[in-house]
């Protein structure tokens, strides 16, 4: 096996029963994901997805959240097009899930705010703990959905349910996200990583088809590629307008006004 070299200094990585799992490790930031750590996961999900390693990949949080999205100070400091670029940053991970031959699975610890919410749908289970819960803020902040969470989301929730969560920019809980379809199943913390260990070598299991059932049963690329485009150009289009940057300070702003 190829042993994974750190890059962004913020993610664990480690195998256990042949399954890659990976940990968010920006405590102190509540796994806020920086554009390294968003890279070096496309990275690790292309490494071990084509199953010739491990028989899945699981992501979870350190500490007490799951993350809380982009790390929005820096993309505070980008340059022109920069938030295009940090869209496609999260876009590259949701090609990177959709495409491996492994099951994969979203545990989160606690909170998954934004992009770090949206970015779990493409995973083929969620699961939680009761402190875990989701955030989708965009809209109350000038942003837009990324990750292909305009097709994902409703793909798991409804329409109408996908649209109430983005433009009431709302929070759910555990149960809350149980009960609509975010989360697969709420289990105690000290299940979370067991769990999700359990349900990807039960799936990846030796002489299933499940690499074929992935392909099969997963949302088209087609689709997918389409739902991207739409989501950079919205991006692009909050950007050239001025949204997304007064937002995003405002937000900075008002948070630290708080602390």
């Amino acid at each position: 096996m190829t042993a994974w070299e750190p890059r962004s200094g913020h993610i664990d990585v480690s195998v256990r029963d042949r399954v890659a799992v990976v940990t968010l490790d920006r405590p102190e930031k509540l796994n806020a994901l920086t554009g390294d750590m968003r890279r070096e996961l496309a990275a690790l999900l292309r490494h071990f997805g084509d199953g010739r390693q491990v028989c899945g990949v699981v992501l979870t949080g350190t500490g007490r959240a799951f993350s809380a999205g982009e790390d929005l100070r820096e993309a505070a400091a980008t340059g022109p097009n920069g938030m295009v670029l940090e869209a496609e940053l999260f876009h590259d991970i949701t090609r990177a899930a959709l495409r491996t031959r492994v099951p994969t699975v979203a545990a989160l610890n606690g909170v998954a705010v934004g992009g770090a919410g949206e970015m779990t749908l493409c995973f083929d289970a969620r699961l939680g703990t009761p402190e875990a819960a989701y955030h989708f803020p965009e809209n109350d902040i000038g942003l837009t959905v990324t990750n292909a969470a305009s097709v994902l989301l409703p793909r798991l929730v409804g329409a109408a349910e996908a649209l109430r969560l983005v433009l009431d920019s709302a929070r759910v809980d555990a149960q809350q996200a149980r009960e609509i379809g975010l989360l697969d199943d709420v289990v105690a913390p000290d299940d979370l990583l067991p769990a999700a260990i359990r349900l990807v070598r039960r799936w990846g299991r030796p002489g299933a088809a499940t690499a074929a059932h992935l392909a099969l049963l997963r949302p088209s690329p087609d689709l997918v590629e389409a739902a991207l485009g739409r989501e950079t150009r919205a991006v692009r289009h909050t950007e050239d307008t001025g949204s997304a940057r007064a937002g995003i300070e405002r937000f900075i702003a008002a948070r630290d006004a708080r602390r």
